[in-house]
């Protein structure tokens, strides 16, 4: 494509469909092909472990997709399993090696990377091997917990890209200069969401009575995703509402840290295990939304929050918590309420109130699908990135 504007390509590294992943994959479909040579580098497999990712970037239409080694993940693993991570040495630095010959040949002009620490310290490794910018999309606010690798990467990104303002505000707070971050809200897929499901496939497949209120919380379950504070909410709400129903949808974070058991005996020892129901990892997402009365999700200092969107376009009312980027998504007393951090009464009295007013339910549930309509598409995403990009080349 001579005539393109501006030549992209994306490093995506993980072989599973992350929120990080999901983005790259929609700006992919929608940055504009007739300014946008796209081009992305995708892990294909690990030893017998397909790559839905790379499977996903493969169907997306006139994307050129180069398969790459970016070398195992060597985060949380043992000392004995990152010495033998080091017979991937040799094969995962041809690989790039090639990739920097790809970028080089291409005159690819920009890298665009996740904050994966392989993703962003490739990205800078490779942008100074081949003299493209590179650009750093940061899902999570700048924490001492990042490594020094990828803090290294960051400073020599060319653009800082924070999925709300929340997190770019981190970034320069973080010592990263004011004039290379941007803020640039996270965006879904709103046709994907179809809020005219009937509710009741949902409640059948969980056994939730029809009347029962119902509440839906979906998230990786770890400890700052506020599930245990959800679950202490709920055992006030049941005094005035007996009958309410909460499912709590996903699984363990990280896999095998046995939250779910943890927030299982806290629901036993508040009388609420009958009102609490840990249904895993679910494919139903949509139908499960579509069945509840309220989204409850109080995670601190959530980043973004694409699940809070996701409930909205599904024309559900939000309960979460007022810190983070959430007030950014949803918009308190419009399309949810909001709650500080540690007030339990509060979240309470939020889920009951919703829970006793269907009007208020419908009024906020119709401005929430307003408001991811308007806010948080897949078009607006990729008008913002591609401004990014001209930002970037423009001072070169």
């Amino acid at each position: 494509m001579p005539d393109a504007e501006i030549r992209v390509l994306f490093l995506n590294s993980p072989t599973f469909m992350g929120a990080d992943t999901w983005i790259h994959y929609l700006l992919l479909r929608h940055l504009d092909p007739d300014r946008i040579e796209r081009h992305a580098a995708g892990q294909p497999s690990f030893p017998g472990a397909p790559s839905p990712a790379y499977e996903a970037l493969a169907a997306i239409p006139g994307v050129e997709l180069r398969p790459t080694d970016f070398g195992p993940t060597l985060s949380g693993q043992s000392a004995a399993m990152k010495i033998r991570s080091l017979a991937r040495v040799v094969p995962t630095g041809k690989s790039l090696l090639g990739l920097a010959h790809y970028i080089r040949r291409r005159r690819i002009q920009i890298l665009h990377s996740t904050d994966r620490p392989r993703d962003a310290i490739a990205c800078a490794a490779l942008a100074a091997l081949t003299g493209a910018k590179s650009v750093v999309h940061v899902h999570v606010k700048l924490g001492d917990w990042m490594g020094k690798g990828v803090r290294w990467a960051f400073g020599r990104a060319d653009a800082l890209v924070g999925v709300s303002n929340f997190v770019a505000d981190s970034l320069v707070a973080g010592g990263y200069a004011r004039d290379c971050v941007h803020a640039v809200p996270n965006a879904i897929d709103p046709g994907a969401w179809n809020p005219a499901l009937d509710p009741m496939i949902g409640r059948r497949t969980l056994a939730v009575a029809p009347e029962a209120p119902f509440v839906v919380s979906v998230s990786r379950l770890f400890s700052w995703k506020g599930h245990t504070e959800l679950i202490r909410a709920i055992a006030l709400v049941k005094r005035k509402l007996p009958g309410v129903r909460l499912a709590v949808v996903g699984a363990d974070y990280p896999p095998g840290s046995g939250v779910s058991k943890g927030l299982e005996a806290t629901a036993r020892e508040l009388g609420v295990a009958g009102n609490v129901s840990f249904v895993g990892q679910r494919s139903d997402i949509a139908n499960l939304l579509a069945a509840s009365d309220v989204f409850a999700l109080p995670s601190f200092e959530e980043p973004f929050g694409l699940v809070f969107a996701e409930a909205m376009a599904m024309k559900r009312p939000v309960v979460a918590l007022d810190n983070g980027g959430t007030p950014e998504v949803v918009r308190h007393g419009v399309t949810g309420l909001l709650s500080a951090p540690g007030d339990i009464g509060g979240l309470a009295t939020n889920l009951i109130r919703l829970l006793e007013d269907a009007e208020l339910r419908r009024q906020m549930g119709e401005a929430g699908r307003r408001d991811v309509e308007a806010r948080f598409t897949p078009e607006r995403l990729a008008t913002d990135v591609m401004n990014v990009y001209r930002n970037v080349l423009a001072n070169t």
